[in-house]
C-alpha cells in the first residue's frame, strides 16, 4: 500500500507511492553524460579568464594559482543598493528594493572537477571559503538570512558547467524558513527541546534511514523524503547557525559530505542535484529550538502536474531502502 508520511520539520505531506514502486538502482540514468575538458577557453571561472569576472574576494591560497576564489556574482539576484524599506502600491501591493549580497565560490580551477571527486584537503577549503564568507556577509546590518547552494548539472539548474556554488545574503527572512521556524517554536513550547536534535535521536535509534555518522555528524534519509535519496546532513551538538560552527566541524562535516557525494557518484552515476545549507536568520543563532542542517537533493524525478497543483510531493522510493542502498556502497 502507498503510505503518506508527513514531514517534522515543515508539516508538509509527501506520497510514499509505493504501488509504482522502484528499487534504488531503477534511478541509475540511461546514458552517461559526454565528458568535459578540464580547461575550456570560453569559460569565465577557468584559470586565466579571471578577467572576465568581478574581482576576487576571497582565495585559498591567498596568492599565486587558486584552488578555490570567491567573487561577486556578475549577474546577480540581489544587488547591495539602496534600502530595505518597503513600498505599498494601490493599497495592497507590497514591494521592495532587491537588496542583498550575491556571491560566486569558484570550487576549483579544473572545468571538469566534481565536489565528489575532490580530495579531502580540497573540499575543506571549499567549506571553508562558504563559513568564511557566511560570517562575514552576517556583519553587514541589512542582511537577515544568508543562503549557501550548489546546482549541478542541467536538471538543478546549473547554467554554467565549471564547478561553483553561491551564497546569497537577503535582507528579509524566506517564507520557507519562517515557517520551519513556527513549527520548530511550537515543537519547543510543547517538549522542551529542540525538534532537530529530537530528530537525530530518533533517526538513530530506528537506524533504518541512517547512512552514516562520525564523531560530529549524522547523514540519514528523512522518514518523509521528499525525492528520491535526498539526504540530510546535522550536526550532532546543537548548533542554530552554520556560522556557529568551528574549525574542527568543518573538518569533521567535510569527511562525511565527501563520502556522501562520492556514494552518490558511484550509485547514480554522478546524478544532478542541488546542495542547500539551511541556518537560523541572522541575529538569531543562538535559538534553542532550530538546528543547521545541509540538504542534498538529486534531481533524477521531476515533479509532475499533481505536485504543482496539490503542493504535495510523490517519492516513489522508500528512504528506508536507498538508505541501505547507500550504506552498502563502497566509498
Amino acid at each position: 500500500m502507498c503510505e503518506i508520511r508527513q514531514d517534522p520539520t515543515s508539516k508538509e505531506w509527501v506520497i510514499i507511492a509505493t504501488e509504482r514502486r522502484k528499487r534504488p538502482s531503477d534511478f541509475l540514468p540511461k546514458a552517461s553524460p559526454a565528458e568535459k575538458p578540464p580547461f575550456l577557453g570560453s569559460c569565465p571561472f577557468c584559470p586565466g579568464n579571471e578577467k572576465m569576472t568581478p574581482d576576487k574576494i576571497l582565495s585559498f591560497p591567498e596568492s599565486g594559482s587558486w584552488r578555490v576564489r570567491v567573487i561577486g556574482n556578475k549577474f546577480p539576484a540581489v544587488a547591495p543598493d539602496g534600502s530595505n524599506a518597503r513600498q505599498m502600491e494601490q493599497g495592497c501591493f507590497l514591494k521592495m528594493n532587491g537588496l542583498g549580497v550575491h556571491e560566486v565560490i569558484v570550487e576549483s580551477p579544473l572545468h571538469n572537477m566534481t565536489l565528489a571527486l575532490m580530495n579531502e584537503a580540497h573540499l575543506r577549503e571549499v567549506l571553508l571559503a562558504h563559513h568564511l564568507r557566511y560570517q562575514s556577509l552576517a556583519q553587514i546590518p541589512y542582511i537577515k538570512s544568508i543562503i549557501i547552494y550548489k546546482n549541478h548539472g542541467q536538471n538543478a539548474g546549473t547554467t554554467l558547467d565549471h564547478p561553483h556554488s553561491q551564497l546569497v545574503g537577503t535582507a528579509i527572512v524566506p517564507r520557507h524558513l519562517r515557517t520551519q521556524y513556527e513549527f520548530a517554536i511550537s515543537y519547543y513550547d510543547d517538549h522542551g527541546s529542540c525538534l532537530y536534535s529530537d530528530l537525530i535521536d530518533r533517526e538513530l535509534e530506528a537506524g533504518t534511514r541512517m547512512v552514516l555518522e562520525n564523531e560530529r555528524f549524522v547523514v540519514f534519509h528523512p522518514f518523509a523524503s521528499h525525492r528520491p535519496f535526498e539526504t540530510w546532513i546535522m550536526p550532532k551538538a546543537h548548533q542554530a547557525s552554520f556560522g556557529e560552527s568551528s574549525e574542527e566541524d568543518i573538518y569533521h562535516l567535510t569527511r562525511v559530505l565527501r563520502t556522501t557525494l562520492l556514494k552518490l557518484y558511484r550509485g547514480l552515476s554522478n546524478p544532478d542535484f542541488n546542495l542547500v545549507i539551511n541556518s537560523a536568520p541572522v541575529g538569531e543563532e543562538r535559538a534553542d529550538f532550530y538546528q543547521w542542517h545541509l540538504r542534498i537533493i538529486p534531481r533524477i524525478i521531476q515533479p509532475a502536474g499533481f505536485e504543482v497543483g496539490s503542493g504535495i510531493y510523490i517519492n516513489p522510493a522508500l528512504p528506508e531502502e536507498t538508505a541501505k542502498f547507500m550504506r552498502e556502497l563502497q566509498a
